[in-house]
């Protein structure tokens, strides 16, 4: 039961099964990846004069799904090397290869005697201590293992990984009514720790969790617009952003999940529960039938609700289905007061306020929806899972709802939109009702920093694991040290601080470069340490290029000049602190982001980490400390003899000038912007913890302050050798004219200028070069148009 996860089979190399075989490949668990024998030669092995016998012929659909893995987007893999932890193999000649792995995972067809044959088969050659587990997205874990011995059955159950499996979140562990519950538990330690993800414990009933409140869901949503003859963008305007859900909302949604596929799933509920009116509510629509037959899939076939295609002009153009006629007109626009007023709303729960108290049809439209939503998942509470937190996670994880059912309910007033319901006829469960009734107004409350849900008729508190860290919730519980508009210090506890960013995008002001100048003084006096993190959508966006552009504008060459300097000062005074400094970066880290971490003793970043210093991207180059950064690290890495520090430069010119981001944290190593003793984590939830454990490590092991050291520069000779290559991308027409100015400005600074080859200068040398580079470019008409549309188009603007 104690066996450690160290290798894996997966069976099934379709996308479900190439992708989970990625990610166990990505946290560094190598996997055989394994499918059926080819019962015909290919033209291209023919051709080769390769028979039925060759082991290439043999592995073929194993082999092509790896090399598949690599050309993917997005990509399964954080790294393509990644790809090579991967083995391709047939289930006729590998299969005896279970007894040597300790994880094996099974994600063939979506049919009940196929998996009941398979597991048969894997049972000969498995051995006691490995877990076997399933990725059926609906289909009962007993009903497929009921043939099978015990001991194996206690080491079978479901995990049902939700698509892509890098990139969502929500992992179903589906325990089988003898499944030993340690075994569960180490599993639901090992899915979290390890795989980085939000596990949730389901009951083994017809597609689980996620999958039975969604399909509920959209089901319902079908029917009501077949009701009330709302359009496809109708629906869409409704159930998107303005009630807290992704902008696929309904039917994108469902064209990205495959029409086929989602008609499939009802239908395993359909099939499957005995509730007669349960079962209606699961019978698919005349018209998503229509749509299968038709072969109007979504995506995959090129066309379902929506329909893109070139228009006269050659743009893409995207139109709608109009269910009633079966045919397809240009998408149109929908706007109401109560859209309107959810969409400058602030966050779900104002959003869906605002929406239902527009009085108007799409307020209508989105009560009716919700509250057969609510009620549903108010049923099945107990059925489909223990605890209402497990529904609601659920629903985030895998749905990407901002606001989980009972979430939502809490959030649009429990009492009066009960008795609302109870007045318009819908049966809400009888637990809810006794709830009410003794006087409580939510299912969730907050004290003392702590949340607590309701569980068996009383507040149940929830899980507090130390390894998630709730920066909120050490805020509610008096944690803040000191802060301001932009950041904040907060006390993590053992001596360490937590620096916050919490501007708009976390983009970096003069609020957050007073405040990171004040955490470190504060630091210096009374702590430990320092951890930079923060809990927002995204880690940090650059600086406020809207306050750069205006001062540009206006000529304030000073203020310019006096904003680039307060930014290298306090990335200076992070990296001159006495005390250890562990930045964790996530998700978009773009610019001034990066420049934040650089400083840092240590990154602990997110997997989900896109990294880059993109400020080529708006025509300028990096102002706050990052060019001179790149500069030493190239010096540290040829060292201070005579090693050739033109290739270390090259890399770094390349990887700025052409403004890279990383397309994961292990892509950030690549890409050079993190170093060997940085760490990537698979588990966003727990970076803050590891940075704080990570300072504590440094304080216990006797922190030493990073010195300054003499950086050693190319001079005048790799400027030449850098802006050489400059001139050629432009020649070759891959480059403009403006972005071989900006080369020719970066080149001169991470070059240190025109001094002789080898000359030593210090950062505050390199960082003059980068401000007085950065400054003139400002000035530039075509960077401030760059920077005016980055502004307003949210994308680079190449003049």
């Amino acid at each position: 039961m104690n066996k450690p996860i160290r290798k894996a089979v997966v069976i099934g190399s379709g996308i479900m099964g190439s992708g989970i075989a990625a990610h166990l490949a990505n946290v560094g668990i190598p996997c055989l990846l394994l499918d059926v024998t080819p019962a015909q030669l290919a033209a291209e092995e023919a051709a080769k004069g390769l028979t039925l016998e060759h082991p290439t012929v043999r592995n073929r659909l194993a082999a092509a799904a790896i090399a598949k893995l690599k050309k993917t987007n997005p990509a399964p893999l954080y790294d393509e090397a990644f790809a090579d932890r991967i083995t391709p193999g047939n289930l006729d000649d590998h299969l005896a290869l279970i007894g040597e792995v300790d994880w094996v995972i099974e994600v063939v067809v979506e049919n009940l005697q196929v998996k009941r044959e398979l597991l048969s088969r894997v049972e000969r050659y498995w051995k006691s201590g490995t877990i076997v587990s399933s990725n059926t997205s609906g289909i009962s874990i007993d009903a497929m293992s009921a043939h099978c011995g015990e001991a194996f059955r206690q080491h079978f159950m479901g995990t049902h990984f939700f698509n892509p499996p890098r990139y969502m979140k929500l992992l179903e562990i589906v325990p089988g009514r003898d499944t030993s519950p340690e075994l569960v538990s180490r599993m639901k330690a090992f899915c979290e720790q390890t795989l980085g993800k939000g596990v949730v414990l389901a009951k083994d009933t017809p597609n689980f969790v996620a999958n039975r409140i969604g399909t509920y869901g959209l089901l319902a949503t079908l029917r009501e617009m077949e009701a009330g003859g709302f359009t496809v963008e109708e629906i869409d305007a409704v159930t998107g952003p303005a009630i807290g859900r992704p902008k696929s909302a309904t039917f994108r949604t469902l064209d990205l999940v495959g029409i086929d596929t989602f008609v499939h799933v009802a239908d395993n509920v359909y099939d499957n529960v005995a509730d007669e009116a349960e079962r209606a509510a699961f019978s698919a629509s005349l018209a998503l039938k229509s749509l299968v037959e038709k072969g109007w899939l979504g995506e995959k076939s090129g066309q379902g609700f929506y329909r893109k295609s070139k228009g006269p002009s050659g743009k893409s153009e995207i139109a709608s289905l109009d269910l009633t006629e079966m045919t397809y007109s240009p998408q149109r626009k929908v706007t109401s007061g109560s859209l309107e007023a959810a969409k400058l709303a602030k966050g779900a729960r104002e959003k869906v306020k605002a929406l239902l108290a527009g009085g108007d049809r799409y307020s209508e439209l989105a009560w009716s929806l919700l509250k057969q939503v609510l009620v549903y998942s108010a049923e099945k509470v107990g059925e489909i899972a223990d605890t209402i937190e497990e529904i609601d996670n659920a629903m985030k994880w895998g749905f990407n709802w901002e606001l989980g059912p009972f979430e939502t309910w809490d959030a649009i007033g429990l009492a009066r939109s009960a008795e609302r319901m109870e007045r318009e006829g819908a049966a809400v469960p009888q637990w809810v009702k006794e709830w009410i009734s003794q006087g409580n107004e939510t299912f969730y409350r907050k004290e003392n920093g702590s949340l607590f849900y309701v569980h068996a008729g009383k507040y149940k508190q929830a899980e507090e694991r130390p390894e998630v860290v709730s920066l909120r919730s050490l805020k509610e519980r008096g944690r803040t040290i000191r802060g301001n508009g932009g950041a904040s210090l907060i006390d993590l506890g053992d001596g360490v601080a937590c620096l916050e960013f919490h501007s708009p995008n976390n983009a970096i002001g003069g609020d957050i470069l007073s405040m990171i100048t004040q955490s470190v003084e504060e630091v210096r006096r009374n702590y430990e340490g320092l951890v930079i993190a923060n809990q927002g959508r995204n880690f940090c966006v650059g600086a406020n290029l809207m306050l750069l552009l205006i001062e540009a504008q206006d000529e304030e060459w000073d203020e310019v000049d006096g904003i680039i300097r307060l930014f290298q000062n306090a990335m200076f005074t992070v990296k001159r602190l006495e005390k250890p400094v562990v930045a964790a970066p996530h998700r978009m880290t773009l610019g001034g982001g990066v420049e934040a971490c650089l400083p840092a003793d240590q990154v602990i970043a997110s997997a989900e980490t896109y990294y880059g210093l993109v400020e080529a991207g708006v025509g300028l180059i990096p102002g706050g400390g990052g060019c001179k950064e790149f500069a030493l690290r190239a010096s540290q890495s040829a060292g201070l003899s005579e090693a050739d520090l033109q290739p270390y430069l090259n890399r770094a010119f390349e990887t700025i000038g052409m403004a890279k981001v990383s397309s994961s944290g292990h892509d950030a190593k690549r890409l050079g912007y993190l170093r060997e003793t940085d760490r990537v984590l698979a588990n966003q939830d727990h970076l803050i913890h590891e940075a704080k454990r990570a300072v504590l490590r440094m304080v216990e092991a006797g922190y030493e302050p990073i010195r300054e050291e003499r950086i050693r520069v190319a001079g005048a000779e790799g400027k030449a050798v850098l802006q050489l290559g400059a001139l050629g991308m432009r020649e070759s027409g891959y480059i403009s004219d403006h972005d071989l100015k900006i080369a020719r400005k970066l080149a001169h600074v991470l070059a240190g200028g025109d001094v002789p080859a080898g000359t030593l200068v210090t950062e505050q040398y390199l960082l003059d070069l980068e401000r007085e580079a950065f400054l003139s470019l400002c000035g530039e008409p075509k960077t401030q148009q760059r920077m005016q549309y980055m502004l307003t188009k949210g994308k680079a603007l190449r003049n």
